[in-house]
């Protein structure tokens, strides 16, 4: 099985390296998440607005709920039960 890092995700991509769509396959989706994910620092505590902020600069679809949602139910970023602190997941 390829690892994540190894797949290619260019197709999903601008010139600028923002997210252009969500890929509908599992893997090449999965490789977005852990893309998107380098965008956080490992150790920071991020409220919701600066994780919003963060993934609205790395995607062009305007739909950062999504990409959030995903980030969390793939276990890459955690958040308080009140959804008030994230936090980039250890692997």
């Amino acid at each position: 099985m390829d690892k994540i890092k190894d797949i290619n995700i260019s197709a999903f991509l601008d010139a600028e390296g923002k997210v252009v769509q969500i890929p509908a396959k599992n893997k090449k989706l999965k490789a977005i998440l852990h893309y998107l994910a380098t965008k956080f620092d490992k150790g920071v505590i991020y409220s919701e607005k600066d994780v919003n902020n963060i993934i609205d600069q790395w995607h062009v679809f305007g739909d950062y709920f999504i990409l959030r949602r995903l980030l969390i139910d793939n276990r890459l970023l955690a958040r308080t039960n009140n959804g008030e602190k994230y936090w980039v997941c250890e692997e």
